[in-house]
């Protein structure tokens, strides 16, 4: 996209139009429209019709295909871009937040209790317990907790508190007794399981080890998970948000996104990942129905894309699971974890590129992206292919040397901004000031030709993706900090950032010939703000509000 100062003479441009000379049922008029199109990248109206982009261009053009029953917009000045994209978020474990007690923020140990025994009020003795949030960064004494003060609070009740980035679970004792877990319970490959000095567990399960104790959670309804999922999707459209990508969802849940989706009851566009399915040979992976049935786009009017399966390399940077290549500097016997060993990672990128998937691998120190980037340089001399676009989801902390791959293998980093903003306060101590200048590294990305689809990982981080557009360029928290940003050299340009948000995840989910831009042709997302984050000063960004979301011509969020 041309730099934004040329919109202006740019503006004289033709319009463009797709089969404008029938009528549009829905006009937009009178605004300030990003179009992230070259071609008229800077309009004041737009036409639709059955749900697709016809015309961009003047007021005066698109009200020409009005007719007595056009749906007419003033916008009365507001600005307008494509509907924003979340590269990579996890919608129902955003429901399932919704529902659960929050401890997200909390600035000691004791908060947390105290939050889940607010919450708890009306629990009954027996009845599980279950929350996520919990960050030990953020206490006086930035140690792992363990149970016993969790077991006091709650003698009766099982309780599993998942940690913020979702690597680590706090169980209480009585979880662990119904989990079985004991002192001679070994950890499991790719996990952790912390202990008291007297050899029993203290209460905290790292990456693979979680299953040990999630196994005891009474699985939910399908009902349940429904609510969970329609409770998500509203989250979403009330920030704005028109799409996601979302990745590790079992079949179960894929086959209630269709369900909602067939009865047009989802309104959102979602790039599913497919959860590991284990080893390519596996049973498991023989009978996944969703690899059975091959790639799968635009389902439903373009609601569900079924054509990605997520990975892992390694854990996370705040639990330590990380995999790194040389020791962690604040933890000097512990280099992480491997979740998943290079060969299962190779296996199925083979398999991927020889059955039309896209394979997308969680993967945050140097070590664990080094893994994927050899697993996906070996798979594609195996078999050849074009426009794969592999991704690397997260791609936090780099190698120099492994930064130039991305571009030459044609992977795609996958990145959150605000894992940055969030992890800034600790991630020095984590890697030492050497290793930090290849962590969370847009810039050095960018500068070698590759594209960032921009995502939070909620409900790791908020929702809001005008958090997302603040951190990608400023690299300072919501209140500012630090002064100039966090490793300034590597801030996006706003330009960049929006692309991160619309175009450049339509093309990292091979979508961009319907998502991604205002184009004739296109659908009709789009999101209506108050304010024109392209040319407010950066301390205004956050004061912008939504105030609609548009799916397919249709509103589907209106501010009060």
């Amino acid at each position: 996209m041309k730099h934004l100062s040329t919109y202006a003479a740019l503006a004289v441009l033709a319009p463009l139009s797709l089969g404008a000379q029938g009528s549009a049922d829905l006009i937009l008029t009178s605004g300030r429209i990003y179009t992230i199109d070259n071609a008229r990248p800077l309009v004041s109206a737009l036409a639709a019709r059955n749900g697709r982009i016809i015309f961009v261009g003047s007021d005066a053009e698109a009200k020409a295909l009005a007719s007595p029953s056009t749906q007419i917009v003033d916008l009365h000045g507001a600005t307008v871009f494509p509907g924003f994209t979340d590269a990579h978020a996890h919608l129902l474990g955003l429901g399932d937040e919704l529902r659960r007690v929050n401890v997200a923020g909390a600035s000691s140990y004791e908060e947390v209790i105290d939050r889940v025994k607010s919450w708890a009020k009306n629990v009954k003795p027996g009845e599980w317990i279950l929350g996520r949030g919990w960050d030990q960064t953020r206490w006086p004494t930035k140690e792992f907790p363990t149970h016993e003060a969790l077991s006091r609070a709650f003698p009766d009740n099982p309780v599993i508190l998942e940690r913020i980035d979702g690597h680590a679970d706090l169980a209480n004792a009585k979880a662990m007794e119904l989990a079985h877990i004991t002192a001679s319970t070994p950890a499991p490959s790719g996990g952790r399981i912390l202990r008291l000095a007297s050899g029993a567990p203290s209460g905290v399960f790292i990456d693979n080890a979680e299953s040990l104790i999630e196994r005891a959670i009474p699985r939910s309804t399908r009902e349940e998970t429904r609510k969970a999922i329609l409770a998500a999707i509203a989250e979403c459209n009330r920030w704005g948000l028109t799409g996601i990508h979302d990745p590790g969802e079992n079949a179960e849940t894929i086959s209630i996104y269709e369900e909602l989706a067939k009865a047009g009851n989802y309104t959102l566009r979602n790039y599913v990942m497919l959860s590991d399915p284990g080893d390519p040979g596996s049973a498991a992976a023989r009978n996944n129905p969703y690899l059975k049935r091959g790639p799968q786009s635009a389902l439903y009017d373009g609601h569900l894309w079924i054509r990605a399966i997520k990975l892992y390399a390694d854990g996370a940077l705040g639990s330590r699971g990380a995999a790194l290549l040389a020791p962690y500097s604040d933890d000097p016997t512990n280099t992480g974890l491997l979740v998943s060993q290079p060969a299962h990672l190779e296996a199925w990128a083979e398999w991927a590129l020889r059955h039309g998937f896209q394979v997308n691998v969680h993967a945050i120190g140097d070590r664990g992206n080094r893994n994927v980037l050899d697993a996906d340089e070996a798979a594609l001399k195996a078999v050849p292919k074009a426009d794969h676009r592999f991704r690397i989801e997260h791609a936090q902390v780099l190698s120099p040397e492994d930064i130039p791959r991305f571009a030459k293998l044609g992977v795609i980093p996958s990145m959150q901004a605000t894992h940055q903003t969030s992890d800034m306060r600790w991630a020095e101590a984590r890697l030492g000031p050497e290793r930090i200048r290849g962590a969370y590294a847009w810039r050095s990305l960018l500068n070698t030709g590759v594209i960032i689809p921009n995502g939070t990982d909620f409900p790791v981080e908020e929702v809001n993706p005008l958090l997302t557009f603040h951190a990608a360029v400023t690299r300072q928290d919501p209140s500012n900090q630090p002064a100039g940003g966090w490793y300034p050299e590597q801030k996006m340009t706003r330009e960049e950032a929006l692309q991160s948000m619309t175009i450049w995840p339509a093309y990292a989910g091979f979508q961009e010939h319907v998502l991604g831009s205002l184009t004739p042709g296109k659908y009709a997302d789009f999101v209506v703000l108050d304010r024109d984050i392209m040319r407010v000063p950066d301390t205004e960004i956050l004061g912008a509000r939504v105030l609609s979301t548009w799916i397919g011509g249709h509103r589907v969020y209106e501010a009060k």
